[in-house]
Formats: C-alpha cells, structure tokens, sequence
C-alpha cells in the first residue's frame, strides 16, 4: 500500500519535498498540502494535483487517509507541529534542524520513543551519491586511519532578511549539514569546537545579530581533526566540497558543475558554471533521501536518520554560536 503523505509548509523546501513524494518516490502519494499562506499551498497542490489543502496543520492531522508527514514549516515552529503529530501517531520526516533549543528536542524525541512513532530528520547531504561514495571508501580502509576531514561549503546566494530572522545563525542553519557530514564521514562524534564568524558578504547579517562567513576547527573522538568553511556568497555558484585524508591516503568529492563538457584553446582552458544553487546541486539527494524515508516506514525498518542525530549536530551547531561569541574552545558532551 502506497505511503499516503501530507505535505506540511509549502515554501522552498516543502516544494521540492513534495514534488518529490508526488512525482518521483516510489510507494508514496501525497494527498494533502496545509501552509499559513493558501495561495502558496493553493498553486503547489495545483501544479501537482493534490486534492486536500488547509491553512491549518492540524486539519491534516486528524485525518484517517494521512499515514505520514513531511515537516517543511519554519523552525520555530517544529516543536509545537512535531508533538501533535507524535500525539496524531503519524510518521514524520522532519527539516532540520529539530528545534533551536537542545531541551525541546530532547523533549521531541523522548515522545517519538514513547509513541513509537518513526520520525526521520532531512540531513539530504548523506544521500548525496559523490558523498555516499566517500564514505564507503572511508570505511572500506581506503584512507587508512582517518586524520582530517575537510569541507568547504559556500552558497550561492544569501538567505534572505525574513529568514536569517528565525534561522537561529549560520550555524544552526547552514554548518549543521557540515557538522552531520563529519559525523557521517567519519563514524565519530564531535568533543569540541573552535569558531571564529565575520560579516563579510552583507552588513545585513550583523544587524540581524549574525554572520555570513566563520571557519570552525573541531576536535573528534580519538584525536581526529576537522576543518569547516562556511560563506553566504560564492559569486561563482555553489561551492560543495569535502575531503577526507588519512595515513593510507585521501578521498575527496569535488564540485559539481552544470555539465561535464571541458575545452582549451591557445588562451587557456573552461570548463563549466558550478551548479546554481542548492535544489540544483543536491536534486538527487533530496530525492534519495525522501525514498529512504518512504522504504523504511514502508517496511518496518529504523530510520535511518534519527532524531538523536538531529541533537547531536544541533549541539555542535550551538557550541559553535557560544565559540564565536566568546572567542574561545567550546567542549561537546
């Protein structure tokens, strides 16, 4: 039986979740789209015939015909959403981060074990294939015993006002995919965290009491090292690297670039443009990691990102706000 989901925020994100679960995931359907803004849900459901659409979350919620939620609402939001849908007895993927606050997600996560209810958290880049390929080789031996991890991750365009506003930091919005990748890459947890933040790219981001630019040095279990830099503008195009190096060798994942086509000519070489944006760079993972979502609710299985995944990178992320603030080593319990 086909997973019957419901679709709920139909901003940026939810439009590529539920184009996705509607157009290109086998063994779901999507039946209901609910956001505040009705024209937004309004011209989603129709461009992708979904018959039910709400202003009103709960709504869907209490519907028989709904087995599954997609969690695509502003963070600030998450906590309230995420325990009436544990309370509804729905499946749930979930954007990250869970919450801004390490003590509702704790307390999100106790009532996901207390329900039973599976619930997955959206950290796309693990089913990224280049990625997905690094980490197979890092655990197959390829590089020996790890030494460093390095990613580079740079967006193409800022954020706008509106969401830095609620996004909780460039920490918490953008280096919590990074901070999930050491972890995924590597198989250990991060102990602590050195950042240092600037505002470089727009003086936007500091009257919003953020940053747009930081480079963070983590220290891992068993002496391991990592390094993340972070910026809010790559005027070039989305810049997504990682790198992972070790005493038998390295593995890294390069950029992805519009097309593969390279020419040279007495002036030098081209090649071409780095992808646009992030729904560009990672359509395939975004779609690989909503049919993993779907096969293991369909088959029974754990999910296989977790909610105390979710805590974890959300930890780090906030040691790295506290790092940058105080201009000092922050240790991560």
């Amino acid at each position: 039986m086909s997973l019957r989901c419901a679709l709920l925020g139909a901003g940026r994100i939810g439009r590529i979740h539920g184009t996705n679960v509607a157009r290109a995931v086998e063994g779901a359907t999507l039946v209901a789209i609910a956001d505040v803004d009705a024209a937004a849900a309004g011209e989603l459901a129709t461009r992708l015939h979904v018959p039910v659409v709400t202003t009103d979350y709960r709504d869907l919620l209490a519907r028989d015909d709904v087995d599954a939620v997609v969690v695509c609402t502003p963070t600030a939001t998450h906590h309230d959403v995420l325990m009436a849908a544990i309370a509804a007895g729905k499946a749930i993927f979930t954007e990250k981060p869970i919450d801004l606050d390490l003590r509702r997600i704790e307390a999100i996560n106790a009532a996901v074990a207390a329900a039973g209810v599976p619930m997955m958290v959206g950290f796309q880049r693990r089913y990224d294939p280049d990625f997905a390929r690094v980490r197979e080789q890092v655990a197959a031996g390829v590089v020996g015993e790890i030494h460093v991890v390095r990613i580079t991750s740079r967006d193409a365009v800022p954020p706008p006002r509106s969401f830095i506003a609620t996004s909780g930091g460039i920490f918490l919005d953008m280096t919590v995919h990074d901070l999930d990748m050491v972890r995924f890459l590597t198989g250990r947890e991060i102990t602590g965290v050195y950042a240092r933040a600037s505002v470089l790219v727009d003086r936007m981001f500091a009257e919003e009491g953020d940053w747009d630019t930081a480079v963070l040095t983590l220290s891992l279990e068993g002496g391991l090292l990592a390094t993340i830099d972070n910026s809010r503008r790559a005027v070039y195009g989305q810049d997504q690297r990682v790198e992972v190096f070790g005493s038998a060798g390295v593995v890294a994942a390069v950029n992805h670039t519009v097309d593969r086509v390279v020419s040279a000519d007495a002036s030098g070489g081209r090649s071409a443009r780095l992808m646009a944006f992030f729904p560009e760079r990672y359509v395939d993972a975004y779609r690989l990691e909503m049919q993993a979502f779907v096969d293991a609710v369909r088959g029974g299985r754990p999910m296989p990102v977790t909610g105390e995944d979710g805590r974890r990178a959300t930890a780090v992320a906030l040691a790295a706000t506290q790092s940058a603030r105080e201009n000092r080593y922050i240790a991560v319990t």
